[in-house]
């Protein structure tokens, strides 16, 4: 995975070095037990109309990509096909052209009540708008799929702070420039 930009590539060296450590990297008890764990995300992608689906996350008010923590052992891979099945009811498929290896990693201090490190790895599945989702209404208020090319569906504040990158990094990827915004 090439880091899109100097964020990224410091986000990847943390990342070693926290490996590296020996220090716990699964949650092993809620809320946040270690206070730094692995995640993941994951982009439904819908190539011929070029949009992902984001869910209008519960907890944190913000437009998200699914996604949850690693369990104890547990490959991230897993983690993103057993997340996919609990909090949309689909059996995902990770996209051919990402090789089921995440397109990005981040390293967020989360705010609230129990605050804590998130290490997300942000993976790239299949998707199509026409597809059956039956979001897990305990996860997400709504869900919506984003056209990657149309800078207004970008244009609010209630993201991911790393959305912005990831899209960078996800059109790039797809041979397109990055929106300004």
């Amino acid at each position: 995975m090439k880091p899109l930009d100097e964020h990224e590539v410091r986000d990847k060296t943390e990342t070693l070095h926290w490996i590296a450590s020996g220090a716990p990297l699964f949650r092993i008890a809620r809320p946040a037990t270690p206070d730094k764990h692995l995640c993941v995300y994951f982009a439904l992608l819908d190539d011929a109309r070029r949009t992902v689906m984001l869910v209008d996350h519960v907890k944190a008010g913000l437009w998200l990509f699914p996604g949850g923590h690693v369990d104890d052992g547990e490959d991230p891979r897993t983690t993103v096909l057993r997340e996919a099945a609990e909090e949309l009811g689909i059996d995902g498929e990770f996209h051919p052209g990402f090789g089921g290896q995440p397109l990005f990693l981040t390293v967020t201090q989360t705010v609230g009540a129990h605050s804590h490190t998130d290490v997300s790895f942000w993976y790239v599945l299949a998707g199509d708008q026409d597809m059956r989702i039956e979001a897990d209404p305990r996860e997400a208020n709504a869900v919506r799929w984003f056209c990657l090319d149309d800078p207004a569906d970008w244009a609010h504040g209630r993201f991911d702070p790393h959305m912005a990158r990831f899209r960078d990094k996800l059109l790039a990827r797809m041979g397109t420039p990055a929106l300004v915004g």
